[in-house]
């Protein structure tokens, strides 16, 4: 079992675990609904991750009839790299960006959006997608799909402990501040302040890493780092200006460069799970991909 596979484990019976904390709260009941929404949650996200991310781009498959060149790209990168041609989409989004999701090569897709077939070259556009290629091949879409994914489920789970917290709170209150109600209040509050930080964190702690694992290897793959160099440099002046309406937060790690950029977030350094583009582009000019450790 590779080192992602063992991330998807832990990542998918932490949420099944979570489930169940949240429903013991309400006791044997709440177990037994926590289990099986945990069942569910973990069934989903593992099996439907990848069109929850293409749902949420809105993105559409477009044939090879449509985009020749695209295609062309992506066929001429998944042959070098040993791989099957994974699903292509276009998102009707004017940001510039580009994600890839999926279970596995085998069941791959790759988006990208309208506003970046409009400002990036072909030949930069060849290097945005040998990134994604190089996720797909170093099989970062299925945890990085999970995580999004896990990272929903605990701000969901969060928000129904809020709501029902509200609900049975209000109904219990006029029983006179006993003990065990107190101490259910606390947990909930909690969960309802702690749930979205801890979703927050788990997309900083995998993704920062496989972004610049997946440039070196985009870079090695076409032979040369200026392509996506370029590209990303063009992304990251477009992203800060041009919004992405209906990006969740928790869906913003898949994309090669924030599409939230643009947004007024506090703590946006702290909170922001892709690594400082001037970094990345440094790193590909200064051909570190070409050394291998």
């Amino acid at each position: 079992m590779n080192r992602n596979n063992i991330k998807t484990v832990i990542l998918l019976a932490a949420l099944g675990g979570l489930c169940l904390g949240i429903g013991a709260i309400w006791g044997r009941t709440g177990l037994v609904f926590g289990l099986v929404i945990g069942l569910v949650f973990v069934g989903a996200s593992y099996w439907f991750s990848d069109k929850v991310a293409i749902a949420a781009a809105r993105a559409v498959p477009v044939s090879e009839a449509q985009m020749p060149q695209y295609y062309e790209i992506v066929r001429d990168l998944t042959t070098r790299a040993g791989m099957p041609m994974p699903r292509l989409y276009v998102s009707p989004a004017a940001q510039p960006n580009a994600f890839a999701t999926g279970r596995n090569p085998d069941h791959a897709a790759v988006a990208v959006t309208q506003g970046i077939l409009q400002i990036c070259s072909w030949s930069e556009l060849r290097g945005v997608l040998a990134h994604e290629i190089s996720h797909v091949r170093n099989r970062d879409i299925l945890i990085s799909s999970i995580a999004a994914s896990v990272a929903m489920g605990i701000t969901f789970l969060a928000r129904m402990a809020a709501w029902s917290g509200l609900f049975f709170g209000g109904a219990l209150g006029g029983g006179g501040g006993r003990r065990g109600e107190e101490e259910n209040i606390l947990g909930l509050l909690a969960m309802i302040i702690l749930a979205p930080l801890a979703a927050i964190l788990l997309q900083l702690a995998l993704s920062r890493s496989r972004e610049y694992e997946a440039d070196r290897d985009g870079a090695r793959l076409i032979g040369d780092g200026e392509p996506l160099a370029s590209a990303l440099a063009k992304l990251d002046t477009a992203a800060s200006r041009i919004p992405m309406p209906g990006v969740r937060r928790e869906m913003a790690g898949l994309y090669i460069v924030n599409p939230l950029a643009g947004r007024r977030v506090s703590m946006a350094g702290l909170f922001s799970d892709h690594p400082p583009i001037e970094k990345r582009i440094a790193r590909l000019r200064s051909h570190e991909w070409a050394h291998r450790f």
